[in-house]
């Protein structure tokens, strides 16, 4: 299994530094009522008695440019198996926040211990269609760092340059048919990965606070 993996980072996108996050997510106020999700390309309203849960979105301060932490979950899951994902899960009793839960599922899945974690802020909740509402937490993770994937959920980590990511040029609206209904759906493809769905989701979510925030 081929644990970890650094993509080339590129060119650092303008504005996307250190400084600039921190100084975004500090004036950043996510408002409850604002959720996003699923439903923005598909036009249903989201359940009211969705599940809770966090990620992390954890983006990696390298020399050359910042990049952002993604695992790839293990063929033989029964949820999402192959899909590209930001580490997290369910939000449980113990967890006194979204905060604290996605920091718990990211030393777990990824073995990324949270005292190389600083986190700087959240985005709006994102509802999934399969019924679950997702609190993406940013964090800024030194590097290097250590991992230790769970082999039964992450077959690998992998990083992508966050000035791709932000590339507005690089994000797809693509589609397909899910029970005899067109679903449309976002995708950031980058080399071999297939980034897509909740997770794309949630960067394009990123890219609007950045965009609105003069990125």
């Amino acid at each position: 299994m081929e644990q970890q993996r650094i993509l080339p980072t590129g060119a650092t996108g303008r504005g996307l530094t250190v400084d600039h996050l921190i100084d975004v997510f500090a004036a950043y106020d996510p408002r409850p009522g604002d959720i996003r999700g699923d439903h923005d390309l598909n036009g249903f309203r989201p359940k009211p008695d969705n599940r809770e849960a966090a990620v992390l979105i954890p983006i990696v301060k390298r020399k050359d440019g910042l990049s952002v932490l993604f695992t790839k979950r293990t063929d033989h899951l029964k949820n999402h198996p192959g899909q590209i994902s930001f580490p997290g899960g369910h939000t449980e009793e113990e967890d006194e926040s979204a905060e604290h839960a996605a920091l718990r599922e990211t030393e777990e899945e990824v073995g990324l211990p949270h005292d190389y974690i600083q986190v700087i802020g959240r985005l709006n909740d994102y509802v999934t269609r399969t019924g679950f509402r997702v609190t993406p937490v940013i964090g800024l993770v030194e590097a290097p760092y250590p991992t230790d994937p769970d082999e039964h959920e992450v077959a690998e980590v992998f990083e992508v340059p966050l000035s791709f990511l932000m590339d507005k040029a690089n994000h797809q609206k693509c589609s397909r048919i899910f029970m005899g209904v067109k679903r449309y759906f976002w995708a950031m493809p980058y080399e071999d990965y297939f980034i897509w769905g909740a997770t794309a989701g949630m960067l394009k979510n990123l890219y609007d606070v950045l965009e609105e925030k003069g990125e």
